[in-house]
């Protein structure tokens, strides 16, 4: 995989089974992020092969493939001038879901009270909560998830595990790129190390 003329990741090998959350960690600018996207069909790979939910590529990104992955990433994507629930009401309404569930959503990541605030009026660690309720709402197969529990603060974080949790629990599978191996270790099957894009270790969590 290159970025220009930088190669930013080469010869990875692995696979993530249904019911798996895998880890991927490192130091900063060896290819996790950059990974997750590639796994969510946003970049595309230079050479090799990939195979996401069955199919392979070019066919991964098609959108229904796409739909059935969810990354929540440092930028949750929200509309300052609309509501919290205003926002994910309108990815309830991309994802075939009610109106409601938005809600629900918003009030499982501890955000009921907060749902008619405005997203640019909320902190950053209100942002990222309302990142995993869209998590939830669109019940992903694949879940990639970039640095979640940061701006969490401590009450916040079980969270993350507890949305992993639901998506195993459906046969779906997560990727979590963490420089918290040690907090995050108890819920993570197994954990990836890359050095310089390229895997360097591997180790069961």
């Amino acid at each position: 995989m290159r970025i220009g003329r930088t190669r930013v990741l080469a010869g990875l090998d692995f696979t993530v089974a249904p019911g798996e959350v895998v880890g991927v960690t490192g130091p900063n600018g060896s290819g996790k992020s950059t990974l997750l996207r590639v796994l969510a069909t946003l970049r595309r790979p230079a050479a090799g092969s990939l195979e996401i939910l069955g199919r392979s590529w070019p066919h991964v990104s098609t959108p229904e493939v796409r739909r059935r992955i969810v990354l929540v990433g440092h930028d949750p994507g929200l509309h300052p001038d609309l509501t919290l629930a205003e926002n994910l009401e309108l990815v309830a309404a991309l994802s075939g879901e009610s109106s409601s569930s938005a809600r629900c959503a918003l009030a499982d990541v501890g955000l009921a009270a907060a749902a008619d605030r405005p997203a640019g009026a909320c902190s950053e660690g209100m942002r990222r909560r309302s990142g995993l309720a869209r998590a939830l709402l669109c019940r992903p197969q694949l879940l990639l998830l970039d640095e979640p529990h940061a701006s969490l603060d401590v009450a916040s974080r079980p969270l993350v595990a507890g949305i992993a949790d639901r998506v195993t629990a459906r046969g779906g599978a997560v990727v979590v790129v963490t420089h918290d191996v040690e907090g995050a270790n108890g819920h993570l099957d197994r954990v990836l190390t890359l050095q310089g894009g390229r895997l360097t270790a591997e180790a069961r969590g």
